[in-house]
């Protein structure tokens, strides 16, 4: 009995480690009009404007599971977070030289900003997908629209639809274009296909996004 117990408690502990990961799974509207994202590393004071004359609006700090002082959970903070890497990236609406606004509550769209540490932890979207979705793929995200699953010949929609994403298991992104990606997508047949999808709509909605581990 006790070995039964022993193994459970740590099936539950990895499963909570796990969830911990916070990555996008759905199509959401939440980060339409955001120009990227912002990568801290264990802390970010916010202030009402870009500059250290405005007031601080919030002092936020992280560890694993702990976020004080706010009662927050992380996937109300981040787009991304893996604690297990120090990996924790905010959606951000608007850039000058040395700050950002980011998104710092997703639930209620609060905004701050955010004295620039370091100019490269600011990576656009189309960056961030270049580097990240080349090196781990790419996950198509829950709920795109069935226009979204064809795959063209050419990065317009108007070119010819030379394939269909049915159940991918592997997604490997070759260049951006724009609002298009050329991609591999490998559904469960493992027969490989080549071709542009729409990685996000006119109006900035994530179709797609990089499997970041």
């Amino acid at each position: 009995m006790k070995r039964i117990l022993l193994i459970l408690s740590i099936l539950l502990l990895g499963h909570q480690a796990f969830a911990l990961d916070v990555i996008p799974t759905r199509v959401s509207v939440r980060f339409m009009g955001t120009l990227g994202v912002y990568q801290a590393a264990d802390g970010v004071v916010l202030r009402q404007g870009p500059g250290e004359k405005y007031p601080v609006i919030h002092s936020i700090q992280w560890k694993g599971n702990d976020i004080f002082p706010e009662p927050m959970s992380a996937e109300e903070l981040f787009v991304v977070y893996i604690p297990s890497k120090g990996f924790a990236l905010f959606a951000v609406t608007d850039e000058t030289e040395d700050w950002v606004e980011v998104i710092y509550n997703n639930k209620t769209g609060a905004k701050g900003w955010i004295h620039k540490d370091d100019p490269y932890k600011f990576m656009s979207w189309v960056y961030f997908f270049n580097a990240y979705g080349k090196k781990y793929g790419l996950n198509m995200l829950n709920g795109v629209p069935e226009k979204v699953l064809e795959i063209h010949s050419a990065p317009e929609d108007a070119s010819q639809v030379i394939g269909r994403i049915n159940h991918p298991q592997k997604i490997n992104l070759n260049v951006i274009r724009g609002n298009w990606a050329l991609v591999n997508v490998y559904d469960m047949d493992r027969i490989p296909k080549t071709g542009f999808v729409r990685w996000r709509g006119e109006d900035g909605t994530k179709y797609f996004f990089p499997a970041v581990k």
